[in-house]
This record gives structure tokens, sequence and C-alpha cells, in this order.
């Protein structure tokens, strides 16, 4: 077949006929369709599909070719066009996985062996790429006998993940902790990261590695080209293990590496049974350690992980090592802050259907914004006293207005939610039970610390001129209306679909919003908490839609109380019921 009797074109998979027609055609050759960003088919001059690939983020897929094409320039011609897609996409480095029949194809392609399975090939662009890694790794080298490794998500870091730590401590002379880098869990990588860090802090023989996409990622997982899922787990978890020990352990020098039990996840278990048979070949030891129980039941993130979302706020602080503690307070602030943005529609705030009553402000925005914040949450948490958490909040303001170009997008969030935050961090730190009376008495103690400093902020001119609280006042009275009405209204409503909206309502008929009197007067304050208490009464989504547009209309935007209605999801999170 010559080069003119083909061409290629992306199939757009959000349409169920063309999922359809890869699916079919991915069966016929023996592979299986995985998750793709997307697909480009090569077609006869009749339409039919011949073949084609994939590609997810920065891995080629999926490949396939009828045998009428084999052998033939399409092969070269469809890679380069995939290698094309991923470097517009900003990634420079590609992985590609093949049967061993194919090696030498992709070899002349430019790719370069990175590790081997008896049933898989693992290949990458650069040249570098995983060479660049190990230079990294060796440069943390110890000169200690007997060094290991243990490769950790800790999603979030528990009590568990430090029990496993310290045993293998014990038993080497230097532990390396390799973290998962895959953004796919629910703390990110940079704030697992901080985890290992901040535990591993006080062990004088551990180091904390970064993280590469060469150590239990979705790129050493690859399976779209395997019938069978056991086949596929195999292989996936062979390429994984080929690296580490063909290129991670050497460059460590490592010569054991650690594991906990599995006693209930069959993935996790499978991975330990190929480490004791795999490591030995290579030269180097499995060792496995019990897993640490309360109450006869293993400690695991994925139990704190099922307390987060049940709101067993205590018994997630039973599990987790105490140096995690301030990075979950301070996602399920930034969660809150998420929640809030999400809530849709809502007065003439920012949400994901319309911008409300701000022109310099979107949905993209606060996103943005609340990403660059959450480090300075997290910091503001671990600080011991008043003074540092100021100091922390202000870089967290400056984070902020450096990922939204100036504009303030939550600077009294970040107040209310950092004062917050630190008040539940020392209640913690001294034993104490967060109840909600005693998280009120916290904050208001923290709070008489802050100087009342004049300031040339809206908020701060809004209060001076109509003689309201404002957000320090608020602070100095413990939030009591968030304690005494917003936080039980919510809870009471807990399973009333529109918990939010109302609970949003509710706020809005009680506050003296800064926000709202800066940008409308007392007039426009009055009518806003009138217009609130008349939704509230009567609710539906089509009237609040149309209170949004009426608020619009009148440049009113709310945000005071929508600081309060995050900061109510989040004492909710974190305090007993």
């Amino acid at each position: 077949m010559s080069d003119t009797t083909y061409s290629l074109r992306e199939m757009p998979l959000s349409l169920a006929s063309e999922r359809d027609r890869v699916s079919a055609m991915l069966a016929a050759n023996g592979l299986r369709t995985e998750a793709l960003d997307l697909y480009i088919g090569v077609f006869d001059q009749d339409d039919h599909l011949l073949g084609g690939g994939g590609l997810c983020v920065n891995v080629i897929k999926c490949i396939a070719l009828d045998a009428s094409l084999r052998g033939e320039a399409i092969s070269n011609t469809l890679v380069s066009r995939l290698r094309t897609e991923a470097r517009q996409r900003g990634h420079r480095n590609i992985f590609i996985y093949t049967k061993p029949e194919n090696e030498d194809l992709f070899r002349s392609l430019a790719f370069h062996v990175i590790a081997r399975s008896p049933k898989a090939v693992m290949l990458e662009s650069d040249r570098r790429g995983i060479s660049s890694y190990c230079e990294y790794l060796a440069s943390l080298r110890r000169d200690k006998e007997d060094a290991a490794a243990i490769v950790m998500n800790c999603n979030p870091l528990t009590r568990g993940h430090l029990y496993l730590i310290e045993q293998a401590a014990a038993q080497c002379g230097h532990l390396f902790i390799i973290p998962v880098m895959e953004d796919k869990s629910l703390f990110p990588y940079r704030m697992r990261l901080g985890m290992m860090r901040d535990a591993c802090a006080r062990f004088d023989n551990v180091t904390v590695c970064d993280g590469s996409p060469y150590a239990v990622s979705a790129v050493t997982f690859p399976s779209y080209f395997l019938k069978c899922a056991d086949d596929a787990t195999d292989t996936s978890i062979q390429l994984d293990l080929d690296i580490f020990c063909r290129h991670i352990a050497p460059a460590l020098g490592v010569t054991a590496r650690y594991a906990g039990t599995e006693p209930t996840d069959a993935l996790t278990a499978r991975y330990n049974e190929l480490m004791a048979e795999t490591l030995p070949k290579h030269g180097l030891q499995f060792r496995e350690i019990a897993r640490l129980q309360a109450d006869g039941v293993c400690i695991s993130a994925s139990r704190v992980c099922e307390n987060m979302r049940n709101g067993n706020f205590a018994e997630v602080l039973a599990m987790l090592a105490p140096t995690s503690v301030p990075y979950v307070m301070a996602h399920l602030a930034a969660e809150a802050l998420k929640r809030e943005l999400s809530l849709t529609p809502k007065p003439g705030l920012v949400d994901r259907a319309d911008n409300g009553a701000h022109e310099d402000m979107d949905f993209a925005l606060m996103t943005r914004s609340i990403d660059a914040l959450t480090p300075g949450l997290v910091a503001m948490a671990k600080a011991s006293t008043v003074a540092e958490a100021v100091a922390r909040g202000q870089e967290a303001e400056k984070a902020m207005f450096e990922a939204t170009d100036g504009v303030n997008t939550h600077k009294g969030a970040i107040f209310c939610i950092g004062i917050t935050l630190l008040a539940a961090m020392q209640l913690y730190r001294q034993g104490e039970v967060i109840t909600p009376s005693a998280l009120s008495e916290a904050i208001s103690r923290l709070a008489a610390e802050i100087a009342d400093e004049p300031t040339h902020s809206h908020g701060s001119e809004a209060r001076r001129r109509y003689k309201v609280g404002g957000a320090l006042g608020n602070a100095y009275d413990g939030y009591r209306r968030l304690f005494d009405s917003w936080l039980p209204y919510y809870r009471k409503h807990r399973d009333d679909r529109d918990a939010e909206h109302k609970t949003l309502l509710t706020i809005m008929t009680e506050i003296d919003d800064t926000n709202v009197l800066h940008r409308a007067g007392e007039e426009g304050a009055k009518w806003l908490k009138e217009q609130s208490a008349k939704l509230l009464a009567d609710f539906s989504i089509d009237r609040l839609q149309t209170f949004n547009a009426e608020c619009t209309a009148r440049n009113i935007s709310p945000g005071g109380a929508a600081d309060m209605l995050s900061l109510t999801i989040l004492t909710d999170s974190i305090t007993t019921k």
C-alpha cells in the first residue's frame, strides 16, 4: 500500500460512535481501550479505520495497525504526529509501551528502552530522562551499609506510615523515601511531599527524595496492549519493579526495599508478592513489616479518607501522624473554598455559570487563587504564634496576588480561615477536643492579640464609615453568629440538596457585609438582607437565578457572606458533631 492511500485524522472520543469504532479496532488487534486525551486514526480512501494511536498526557497508548500497513512508513508518520501533539501540550519527554517484538521499530524512532517485562517494553523519548533522575538520586547517596528504600504515596501520611518508617529506619543504615509523584490522589504531590519531609525531619538516617514519573505512576503502569486484566496488572508491576531494580536502587546504593503488609487491597498485595519474587533476582532484599493496627484494624490512608468523607474528624486525628494534621486541616480549608466557589448559582458572586457583579475575576481565576494560597494555609496551620501566623498569611496574600495579577480574590478568606486553623491546631496540640464552643473561644483569644490597625482597604473604610465589626471584629467575637446560627443551620439541613445555598442566604440575612456596604451603601445592604430573607422563606433555584441577576445589576457582591460560608463548611469538617 502506498503512502497516498491513507490519511490521518483525530477521532473525537466524546462521540459514542467514534469511541465504539476505536474500541472495536483495538479489540480486533488484541488491545484494550484506555483513558485517552485524543486518538489519531489511520483511514483508507473508503474511510475504513485501519489503525491508530492515542495520547494520554505524555504517554502514547493504544497503537494498532492493520496487517496490511505493517512495515509501511505509516508507523513513523503516526508516531511523529502523536509526538507533535504531545509537545504542543508542553510535554518534553514522551513515553511509549509496546510488545517486545516491536522494540526495534520504536528504537528506530528515537525512543530509548528504560524497562522490560516478559510481555512489554517501556521506552521514553528523552535520552537523558531517567539518567537525569538517577544522577539526582546518586547525589543523595550515603556511604552506609544496608541502605534501603520505601516507595510511599501517603494520601495522607498516617501513624501507620510513620510506624513503617520508624521500623525500617531502625533496621537499616540509611533509609530513602521515594514519594509517588502522580497527582491522582486526594492530596496533591507537593502536600504529600511536605507531610513526608516534616514527619522524617527527626530521623538522622532518613532522606525523602523528590518524586518522579519512574516509580508507581501512570507512566509505569501501562496496560493498553494486553487482553487480560490480571496479565496487565502483573506486567505493569513488573515494569515498575524493573525500573527500581535496574535504575533507582543502583543510583541510591540501596540493597533492600521495605513495604507494609497488605491484608485488604488485592493490588497492593500482588505488588508485594511480585517484589518478593523480583528483588532477589537483582541482589536486593524485600523486607515486609506488619502493619500498625488500632482496635484490630490496620491504620490506613483509605480509612482516613473515608472518615473525612463521613465527617468523623476525631477518628481522622486519631489515625494521622501529628505532623500531617496541619496539612489535612489546610486541605479541608481549600476544599471549603472550592465548594463555595463551585456552588451555582449564587447572588452576585463568581460561580461556574457567571462572574456575578465582578468584571475582574472569574471561576478560573478564583480556582488559581485557591491553589496558590493553599501552601500558605498549611504554613498558618503550622504556626506556633499569632505573629508567625500573620506573617504566613501575608505570604499567602502575596501568592494570591501573584496568581491573580493583583486581583483581591481571597484576602478576607485568608484571614478568617487562617485564624481558625491556628486556633484548631492549638487545641489539637493541647490535647483538647475541637468542639464548636472551644474553637470559638480559641479564635477570640487569638484575635485579641491582633492590633486593630487602620488600613486603606475597602472593608476597613466601610467598617469605619458604617460602624460595623468587619473581619477583625467578627474574629474578636469568636465568630459568634457562625457558631450560634450558621453552623447549626447547616448541620440541621445537611441532607437538603440546597443546604449550602440556604446557609449562604441565612448568612446574608444576618451579616454586616463590608463588601456589600462598600458597593451599595446602607440602603443596598438593607435591600440585600430583606431579599435574602424572602428567598429563604420561599426558596427555589429559579428565584435564586433571578436574585443573582438583580444583585449583578445593582453591582452587589456579598463577598463577606461567601467567606463565612466557606468558614462554616470548614468548621463543620473539623469540629465535633
